[in-house]
């Protein structure tokens, strides 16, 4: 018979860490810190397959489960001396869910369940203390009521009517009446009166009464955990993380302990290092007289539990250290045990209660990308993880973070902050004001960039957390629910901005006199904690200047096999990529070169010459520009390859089609209108993206390649001969055929004959090439190869042509194909590796058999996705390309594939 429960208490647990699928992530590390011997208040879990059971069997438990409960609560009242439901001697309980991969806030707790008529009375008679009793039921009423009774039950409420603003308004009403603003100050008899009043509510909104039965108060806990699985905010942070549907939630119970009972008693976060900096320092927050939620709720200001974790919100506020000296030091040595023995940074929980130290979680901590790699580098240098653990720690999207834009620090000096607050994600971000997440979902689907702004955030937020550029809350610290998640996903974030007064009805945000708008523009410093109003400059961060970031990538280049080249068109795009680490370039366009001033106009009247030879003297205009971007390139890459790609797109791209401009045109060509509208009605095609373009184009016209192979080869000599290590590979587009590439190679060599001279250089060395984007060159790789030195995958036409997708269409249709597990992903974005991919490793395959050392890469929009790059290094790819921006990130994703290969 199947074990559907785990016990863990006393410093024993039938669980281990290595047990996260089954035991989820809550419950394994529980079970762990108990054999560590760590002070974990006993509990038991049952296991993801009950919630698997739970969802194929119409809502209900696998047969034996009950009874299983039944002995780990024995097992619970014998360690903790305290028995669930037993009016003498109460054991209160907690109710979580637990999924094997942290999914902060987005399902359910229920706090304090078995407090009832009858367990009350002996709960006061327990701890003497009455208020505490009242204070933990008012607050079982509140969470029940909204998580098992509304949620689980699934009740829609209207904006404002959930049960459980309700019955904080009933909260908010009763301080008022006693004149006071915080929930200590209410006592004992307040809160009696506010449990009354709470039942009554809930009675009257949701049509039965509280549960005053404890074993009907835990299982219908239980059961709205399991629901909570499936509740919109934890599918939709799965759809944004990647997490299978088919995981489910563990469900972990476990013995109460109390924060709020009085002033020796308190509750908080700690993280073993800072998330936000990745500095080597026990870092977080507490409050005294408190329970969890309370951390992270944002109603309280929380208080640093040390030194080094103030804030200008706590700075004037007592530390633990300073509060319970005994307490922080026993949290000290804890911290430093569980760092030690998990070798990464941990998120812990706790209570003190009455003075005593009580650990309720940990798990791996969630952290922005510098910290992620400042702590990689430094953990490789203190000797707890090596190289190779080092670089899979770190995420590619984390990676990113640092990349992103940050605000102008010149700009900033001159600039008047509209506000401040805590600085709980680094960066920089200028957008729209949006008020709510549903907002923030529609103006991001049309295209704005939008700053989501907000009282505190709460798990229903995700969808509108995700599209925003940055995350700002009036309320919360560093541990609050807007700062884990934002920490989480990279946003830049500033919590407890108390100065902004947030109206979602009116649609305003008032700071002092100062009233901004829905749809104003804001500024946004993360890394300071700072808001100004309007927009202000972003920049970008050199990493070569950055310390931690430098030593990393220099492991991800130590492990890695594959190259990482860039997909450049200018020489400053040339050189900053340069300066992230690109090996060379893969993809140079030239067609971008045509653009502009005097090269469009020649470009123009090559399109239009209606003999060989007006076409060359058109030609001649564009060669000076040509060779002079090509020196540009060819100078800021000196010493490595660059693949320039001839002419690719259709003639048409270069043409204007309104009649307007078509006139101008002409007038300004000294050519009849007539005459230039038949030519542009020539080269439109039904379908140009598979017309004539490409290799077709040079085949058609010669004169078009021999002008840029000579641009190319012209610039190379002439640096050789100033001393510069030039060395383009010349890249023929859209071959098809062998034939084709034949035909067009022959005019290159020929060209390169002719220049070298012409300028006496006789070292002149260079690739010729073709870009593998129609299916029958990868079908047909080995006959290609025999004429092609290298092989650079075009994936974004390979992927049209082999999927039979548009890709400026398929927008309208891929995201219902991905929503429905048609695809995993788009794959314009990740390679279709089952079909696409297949190609690419038939064609690496083939062409290898002909030609053994032939290059192969990839200089499509996948060479920059880890994904794809995992797939390239299993097949065999020498090197993959992509944008400037994302070198670094290509660099990591190459070496934890060549890491997890090893592994």
């Amino acid at each position: 018979m199947a074990k559907y429960v785990y016990t863990f208490g006393a410093a024993r647990a039938e669980g281990r860490a290595g047990m996260k699928d089954l035991l989820g992530g809550k419950g394994a590390n529980l079970a762990e810190m108990c054999h560590l011997g760590i002070p974990v208040p006993a509990g038991f879990t049952i296991t993801t397959e009950v919630c698997t059971y739970y969802y194929e069997h119409g809502g209900t438990y696998p047969q034996g489960l009950r009874e299983d409960v039944e002995k780990a609560l024995a097992f619970m009242a014998e360690v903790m001396e305290a028995r669930f439901g037993d009016p003498d001697n109460p054991l209160l309980v907690s109710v979580r869910s637990g999924a094997r991969q942290s999914m902060p806030g987005m399902m359910e707790t229920v706090l304090n369940v078995g407090l009832c008529s009858s367990t009350i009375p002996g709960m006061v008679r327990r701890t003497g203390n009455e208020r505490f009793v009242y204070d933990s039921y008012r607050r079982l009423i509140m969470m029940y009521a909204d998580v098992v009774m509304e949620k689980a039950a699934g009740i829609e409420p209207a904006e404002g009517e959930a049960i459980r603003v309700q019955l904080e308004h009933l909260m908010d009403a009763r301080k008022k009446e006693k004149g006071v603003t915080a929930d200590t100050d209410l006592t004992a008899d307040d809160l009696k009166a506010l449990c009354d009043a709470f039942r009554r509510r809930v009675e009257e909104v949701l049509g039965k009464p509280f549960p005053d039965d404890p074993m009907d108060q835990l299982w219908g806990a239980i059961g709205a955990v399991f629901q909570s699985w499936n509740g919109k905010r934890a599918v939709q942070y799965r759809r944004i993380e990647g997490i299978p549907d088919e995981w489910g939630t563990a469900v972990n119970v476990q013995a109460m302990v109390f924060g709020n009972m009085g002033e020796r008693s308190a509750t908080g976060v700690g993280f073993t290092r800072n998330p936000a900096t990745g500095e080597n320092s026990f870092y977080g927050e507490w409050l005294p007289n408190a329970q969890g939620e309370d951390v992270v709720a944002g109603i309280r200001t929380p208080y640093a539990i040390n030194e080094a974790s103030k804030n200008d919100a706590n700075r004037h506020l007592p530390t633990l250290e300073e509060a319970m000296p005994e307490a922080y030091q026993e949290l000290l040595e804890v911290r430093n045990r569980l760092e030690r023995h998990y070798r990464d940074m941990q998120d812990i929980e706790f209570t003190v209660q009455e003075g005593r130290v009580w650990l309720l979680q940990t798990r791996t901590g969630k952290r922005n990308g510098p910290a992620a790699v400042r702590m990689a580098v430094d953990m490789v240098d203190e000797g707890l993880i090596d190289k190779a653990e080092a670089v899979i720690r770190v995420k590619p999207n984390q990676l990113d973070e640092l990349l992103h834009p940050m605000v102008d620090p010149a700009a900033e000096r001159s600039a008047r902050p509209l506000a401040r607050g805590l600085p709980a994600g680094p960066g920089g971000a200028t957008g729209r004001i949006v008020l709510t997440p549903e907002r923030a979902e529609e103006r991001a689907a049309a295209g704005e960039t939008v700053i989501l702004v907000r009282i505190e955030t709460s798990p229903e937020d995700v969808h509108g957390m995700h599209v925003a550029e940055a995350i700002v809350t009036a309320k919360g610290g560093m541990t609050s629910h807007a700062a884990l998640v934002a920490r989480g996903w990279g946003k830049t974030c500033v919590v407890g901005c108390g100065a902004l007064e947030i109206d979602v009805a009116a649609g305003t945000v008032t700071v002092g006199d100062t009233v901004l708008r829905e749809g104003d523009v804001i500024t946004v410093n993360g890394t300071k904690g700072v808001l100004y109003a309007g927009e202000l400059p972003l920049i970008v961060l050199d990493p070569e200047r950055h310390e931690h970031l430098a030593r990393f990538l220099g492991f991800c280049d130590e492990l890695r096999r594959l190259g990482v080249r860039t997909n450049a068109d200018r020489p400053e795009d040339a050189a900053q990529a340069r300066r992230f680490g690109a090996e060379g370039i893969g993809l140079c366009r030239t067609e971008h070169m045509f653009f502009g001033g005097e090269r469009i106009r020649a470009m123009r009247e090559m399109i239009l010459a209606e003999t060989p030879e007006e076409r060359a003297r058109a030609l001649e205009k564009l060669l000076p520009y040509q060779k002079e971007d090509f020196k540009g390139i060819f100078r800021a890459m000196e010493g490595l390859p660059v693949t320039v790609r001839l002419l690719d797109p259709p003639l048409h791209e270069f043409v204007p089609h309104e009649d307007a401009q078509i006139r101008e045109l002409a007038e300004t060509m000294g050519k009849d209108p007539e005459a230039v509208r038949t030519r542009v009605a020539q080269l439109r095609e039904m379908n140009p993206m598979l017309g004539h373009r490409g290799c077709r184009l040079g085949i058609s016209y010669p004169e078009i390649t021999r002008m840029q192979a000579r641009a190319v080869l012209e610039a190379a000599a002439e640096l050789r001969k100033e001393g510069v290590d030039a060395r383009p590979e010349i890249m023929v587009p859209l071959v098809g055929h062998v034939a084709e590439l034949q035909d067009q190679k022959r005019l290159i060599l020929e060209v390169a004959e002719e220049v070298k001279r012409a300028t006496g250089v006789d070292d002149l060395p260079f690739l010729v090439g073709t870009m593998v984007e129609v299916p029958r060159a990868a079908l047909t790789a080995g006959e290609i190869a025999s004429e092609a030195e290298f092989f650079s995958f075009g994936t974004n036409d390979l992927t049209q042509m082999t999927c039979g997708f548009s890709r400026d269409d398929a927008g309208s249709f891929l995201p219902v194909y991905v929503e429905r597990g048609i695809y995993p992903k788009d794959p314009f974005q990740s390679i279709d590796q089952e079909g696409v991919g297949q190609l690419v490793a038939l064609g690496t395959e083939r062409g290898r058999a002909a030609r053994p050392d032939l290059k192969v890469g990839v200089c499509g929009e996948h060479g920059g996705d880890p994904d794809s790059i995992a797939f390239f290094h299993r097949v065999g790819l020498d090197y993959v390309s992509c944008s400037p921006f994302r070198v670094p990130i290509a660099r990591l994703a190459a070496a934890q594939a060549a890491v997890s290969e090893t592994a």
